[in-house]
């Protein structure tokens, strides 16, 4: 073996140690189904809440924000992920469901990245900071 093939394969060897992690890729998981809303920018969800997103075929987005449903899409690149919500009913609902209402609808167009942790979905925004933590219906 060549010293030129032994430094390159001790950089490919060291890149896959790098790359290893407690947090799997999103590609290890399957996405689609419905996922409970459990925390949104930092703050629980109100006990009871049906907040939920449901990633169907297709890319296509629903789900609810506590208040009213929602419509939209997804992409998903590897570990990026792309929440795109297009729409939503509008009824009316307590000033504590509609407050949770506008920080799910507000958090989901951040989202540029996802990992699963400990059994929880978690989406992030570009920054780093977890923007909705997710967890299997």
């Amino acid at each position: 073996m060549s010293i030129k093939s032994f430094v390159i394969s001790a950089a490919l060897i060291g890149l896959t140690a790098c790359q290893s992690s407690d947090v799997a890729q999103v590609q290890d998981i399957e996405l689609q189904g419905t996922w409970n809303i459990e925390v949104v920018a930092d703050k629980p969800v109100i006990d009871y809440s049906p907040a939920q997103l449901i990633f169907a075929e297709e890319g296509n987005l629903s789900g609810n924000n506590s208040c009213n449903n929602f419509f939209g899409s997804y992409t998903i690149d590897g570990d990026n992920v792309r929440l795109m919500p297009a729409g939503n009913t509008m009824k009316a609902c307590v000033d504590a469901l509609m407050d949770q209402e506008q920080r799910v609808m507000a958090a989901m167009p951040e989202v540029t990245n996802a990992s699963l942790a400990k059994g929880k979905l978690l989406l992030k925004d570009a920054k780093g900071n977890t923007q909705l933590v997710l967890s299997r219906l």
